[in-house]
């Protein structure tokens, strides 16, 4: 990767000046403040109705299968196409998907309210309750796309820290103040007051600046699938760039997964662990990423990659010393959260400003959607691997794992952004055709790789199943051909969307297969919007 420069003869504003530029910025302004409209459907579906369902006696097993609501946000990549084909009738092809999301939501959202007084009515919040998570992964995917299009690079790092500010102030107010606030007064009169908040979300809609470069949709349908995959992927080194979205972050999730078990296991009490997870790790992680964000303007994306990769990898020494300790010192503890949760948000920053600038404006709904779907994977996959590796080793050991377990980011960082490289260049590039791939060919390895695909999904979550059943009773020994076999007989909603969820990735991995395959070897139309320039100025054929 090369690393950009400006013109030549044109003078470069300083990193204070570009800062301070990006802060007084109206598009900067609307994209945080819109953010904190993606953070209250969040905070109500995660946290406060799950919580206000059990408070009034709802069974605890129909809680859990009303938890289920919160699948939309892991599956918004599926309709996000939709959304890059078809453009609303007002307010622009990213500003009307987000007013109708936000009309959704306050629909959805009062509809709740009137839900307050009657508890026998739990499979109607349910149900509710997953529409307003659906309305807000559709708004997530507007706004994300919106940002994606309408920030200027130098605007981007101060963008992502103050959006992340918002969106957990917002997640806090939806959920846990509501859950204070109800007990005072009534969910009814929450729940409404929740409503209302998108009215206002909804006239800084109104008003947000339209991007400054105007993007034609896809001509189809099929179009709005199939180029965001080859686009991406026309890349130079793009496969080591998707495995690094995957691995940045790993050891931060590893480590972060297990806390609350962890501080429990270290004697902490309910006071202690409340106050580092609830108050320290909160505003620990949105100060991280406010000067995470800021500090990759001022250092550059390349290298802010790799000295936050570097600093988060090493955060987790704080737990290695809070396990060494054994007896609980509440002020090392409370210490090692905040370095940890600090460091985290810094590298969440960077990370972000990454994603946005992997991102094709013509194709942003689409591609950041994968993108943050691909990044969300380590994190739910994380915790039976730790419980297993703990359980095994214990927890000292655990932590100096997990900050091994980040090496590899870091290794994959230097094949596309070596050191030194302040801004890396990730320009859609045009290939020569080298061996052109029939359609048979990519058509028969897309369905191969489909299957093999869903062959791993079902592999992978039958032992992780098993290894949390040995967990739980190591006297039964470990045993795999029972959560394999029960794959293929769902019995409830859950073990559905297991299902459903392993057949969606199958085919994801085919269709990426078939979308590598059709980069590599220039067998694939570039949509003129995309091609970047010949060398002399004309248009490339």
């Amino acid at each position: 990767m090369s690393e950009q420069g400006g013109k030549s003869g044109e003078k470069r504003p300083g990193t204070w000046a570009s800062l301070a530029r990006a802060m007084a910025s109206w598009r900067t302004a609307s994209v945080t403040l819109l953010s904190f409209s993606s953070g209250l459907p969040l905070g109500l579906v995660w946290i406060a109705i799950p919580d206000w369902l059990r408070s009034i006696g709802v069974d605890i097993r129909v809680v859990g299968l009303i938890t289920l609501a919160q699948a939309p946000w892991s599956f918004k990549f599926i309709w996000s196409p939709l959304m890059d084909r078809y453009v609303p009738p007002f307010w622009g092809r990213r500003r009307g998907w987000m007013a109708v999301a936000q009309v959704a939501l306050f629909a959805t959202t009062l509809a709740l309210a009137g839900l307050g007084e009657h508890p026998e009515a739990a499979w109607v919040v349910g149900a509710l309750a997953m529409a307003v998570a659906f309305a807000s992964a559709t708004q997530d995917i507007a706004i994300d796309a919106y940002a994606v299009e309408v920030l200027r690079k130098e605007e981007q790092g101060v963008a992502v820290g103050a959006r992340v500010a918002l969106y957990r102030a917002a997640m806090f107010i939806a959920g846990s103040a509501a859950i204070t606030l109800a007990g005072r007064v009534s969910w009814k009169w929450v729940v409404i007051g929740l409503a209302t908040l998108y009215l206002p979300m909804l006239v800084i809609t109104r008003f947000a600046p339209e991007p400054e470069e105007r993007l034609t949709p896809p001509k189809s349908l099929k179009d709005a699938v199939w180029y965001p995959f080859v686009g991406f992927l026309s890349r130079h080194r793009a496969l080591e760039i998707l495995a690094f979205v995957f691995l940045y972050k790993l050891a931060d999730n590893l480590g972060g997964t297990l806390l609350r078990p962890f501080l429990v296991d270290m004697g902490y009490s309910d006071l202690h662990r409340g106050v580092a997870l609830g108050t320290i790790g909160l505003f620990g992680t949105i100060l991280g990423t406010l000067v995470g964000g800021a500090w990759t303007t001022v250092l550059g994306l390349g290298r802010a990659l790799w000295v936050f990769g570097v600093i988060q990898i090493v955060s987790n020494i704080g737990y290695v010393l809070v396990a060494r300790a054994g007896a609980p010192n509440v002020w090392l503890m409370y210490s090692a959260i905040g370095f940890e949760q600090v460091t985290q948000g810094l590298g969440t920053g960077a990370f972000s400003v990454l994603l946005m600038r992997l991102t094709q404006k013509r194709f942003s709904a689409t591609q950041f959607a994968l993108l943050s779907s691909l990044f969300s994977i380590p994190r739910v996959v994380a915790g039976p691997i730790a419980g297993f590796l703990v359980y095994s080793i214990g927890w000292e050991p655990f932590f100096w794992f997990t900050m091994v377990g980040g090496i590899p980011g870091l290794l994959l960082l230097a094949r596309f952004v070596p050191l030194g490289v302040r801004d890396p260049d990730f320009d859609v590039q045009s290939r020569p055709t080298t061996r052109a791939v029939s359609r048979p060919m990519m058509v028969g390895s897309a369905a191969l790789a489909a299957v093999v695909g869903m062959g791993l999904g079902l592999v992978t979550t039958a032992l992780l199943t098993a290894v949390q059943n040995l967990r739980k009773a190591p006297q039964a020994g470990f045993d795999f051909a029972t959560p394999f076999g029960a794959l293929f007989q769902p019995a409830g909603v859950t073990d559905w969307v297991t299902l459903a969820s392993i057949i969606v990735f199958g085919l994801t991995v085919g269709l990426l297969t078939a979308a590598v395959l059709a980069a590599r070897s220039g067998a694939f139309y570039l949509p003129e919007q995309e091609a970047p320039p010949s060398p002399s100025g004309a248009p490339s054929p």
